[in-house]
């Protein structure tokens, strides 16, 4: 299904996913591009007048002073782009740059901006031709905006630049022409207008968030495979044990858990009074309070993006009396916050899993398993190195949670004295979303390896769900083999859900 664009109506994670990963059509719907036009005609309006107007007939950011003459203005905003698409590194990824693309055509059409009706068809001409302009890694500061990637975006609707169809690499010109669309020569205003947005930082910060609540959920249930395999106890996941601690996230994550390893025989077994322990260790027990605490966060992120993908923003931008303003909506400190703050959760996330991993590979804390889950323990290694894999990933993690937005440098001859740094702090919540996706897959080949260990003690019917997903692409016990061939295939099963698809066709939908 099409995602309509609508001026009244902000878009939601679903949609941004739908369209930067999936490759879902856009329009504009009616009333967008009647706002569109009428804006359109109030800045014409700005730009006829001898009076100089920021944005419209001025220079930028510490050059606002000089006053451009009419014959400049085209070439004003074909600067203005040029110069800004300056980043560097890494091309970043192309569900990024069209979560970005999108995002700020959604403000276009708002009317806030005061583009042309055609310059927001050509981004969604853009996106739905496939286009995906080449931005790189280094270059925005995340205030006024993220305006190097952006910039990187309108220098391809210009046919300008580089970008990417499918796996080829192409001047924008070409690929423009191959589809059939025209490039836009800017008009007053609209160069402004389209890199001064927080577009790149929201657009990472949605696809974190829902590749998060597919993790937490993940999480929810390796957790529960390490319980199992661990010999640990249910009691601990109580409703009315939550109950004396409200917080909805960890509520959520204990009901996920019972209702995982609902009717578990393994858990079963020791429920009797041979069974001395009193309680489990803290990563075994306090599995709810963690991913709950999570949650929570991630329910914060969620309602800053909601409201960021509400907003229009731009410098100056143009009101509904006909006004046109500068301000600093573009600061990006509310995003940079949420991308900071996600961050660290996922550490923590990621640390409590690899303890739980180093007590199924330690036989002196494991209750019966062999060291290290080995075939031969001497001979045989088994797992011990993914542990070493995972214990470097949570190290890595930890660092990524240092926040950026507490930064700031000076730049524009001191008119932009204070930054977010919300991209970069947007570049560093995806990396860890990566490695808290790559520590949660070891701890399912690990649990899951010791659950097989555990036979004739059989796991829930949910928990062997997740074993059943992992052992279709990876063999289960045996001899040492090559190990980073199968952990890099149990990510993939992580990242693309199908291990938790194969779980919730038990348990159906987890929260």
């Amino acid at each position: 299904m099409p995602v309509v664009l609508r001026a009244d109506r902000p878009l939601t994670e679903d949609e941004v996913v739908s369209v930067a990963r999936g490759g879902a059509a856009v329009v504009l719907s009616t009333e967008s591009l009647s706002r569109l036009g009428a804006a359109r005609r109030a800045v014409d309006d700005l730009a006829a007048q001898d009076r100089p107007v920021y944005g419209i007939s001025t220079g930028f950011g510490a050059l606002a002073t000089r006053h451009i003459p009419t014959d400049l203005r085209t070439q004003l905003q074909r600067s203005l782009v040029r110069s800004h698409a300056a980043s560097s590194g890494s091309v970043v990824e192309a569900a990024v740059v069209r979560g970005m693309v999108l995002l700020r055509l959604q403000t276009l059409a708002t009317g806030r901006t005061g583009v042309r009706p055609e310059t927001a068809r050509a981004y969604a001409g853009l996106l739905n031709a496939g286009i995906t302009p080449v931005v790189r890694e280094h270059g925005s500061l995340g205030c006024s905006g993220d305006l190097a990637p952006l910039a990187h975006a309108a220098l391809a609707v210009m046919g300008e630049g580089e970008v990417r169809v499918g796996e080829r690499v192409l001047p924008a010109a070409v690929a423009l022409a191959e589809a059939g669309l025209d490039p836009v020569v800017l008009a007053e205003k609209e160069g402004l207008a389209l890199i001064n947005g927080t577009d790149g930082m929201l657009a990472m910060l949605m696809l974190a968030c829902a590749d998060l609540h597919l993790l937490l959920r993940t999480a929810d249930v390796t957790a529960a495979m390490s319980l199992e395999a661990l010999l640990g106890t249910d009691r601990v996941l109580a409703a009315d044990l939550m109950a004396l601690r409200p917080h909805p996230g960890q509520a959520t994550a204990a009901a996920n858990m019972r209702r995982l390893l609902d009717g578990s025989p393994l858990v079963a077994s020791h429920r009797g009074p041979e069974d001395t322990r009193v309680q489990d260790a803290y990563s075994v027990r306090c599995a709810p309070q963690v991913a709950g605490g999570a949650r929570d966060t991630l329910a914060h992120a969620r309602l800053v993006a909601a409201r960021e993908a509400a907003a229009a923003i731009d410098n100056p931008v143009l009101l509904p009396d006909g006004r046109i303003e500068s301000n600093g909506n573009f600061h990006g400190a509310p995003v940079a916050y949420v991308l900071d703050f996600l961050a660290i959760p996922i550490a923590d996330l990621a640390s409590i899993s690899e303890r739980r991993t180093d007590r199924m590979l330690d036989p002196n804390r494991s209750h019966g398993l062999p060291a290290f889950l080995a075939h031969d323990p001497g001979v045989d290694s088994g797992l011990m190195i993914a542990q070493y894999t995972q214990a470097g990933l949570v190290s890595e993690l930890k660092r990524l949670a240092v926040p950026a937005s507490v930064d700031s440098i000076p730049s524009s001859a001191m008119q932009e004295d204070h930054v977010s740094m919300g991209w970069g702090a947007g570049r560093k919540l995806l990396r860890a979303v990566d490695g808290l996706t790559r520590v949660l897959a070891v701890e399912l080949l690990t649990a899951a390896r010791a659950l097989d260990l555990r036979a004739p003690l059989q796991p829930a019917q949910a928990t062997a769900a997740a074993v059943a997903a992992l052992r279709s692409a990876v063999p289960g016990p045996g001899p040492d083999r090559y190990l980073s061939v199968e952990i890099e295939a149990t990510v993939e099963l992580v990242r693309s859900g199908a291990v938790l698809a194969a779980v919730e066709a038990v348990t159906g939908p987890l929260e």
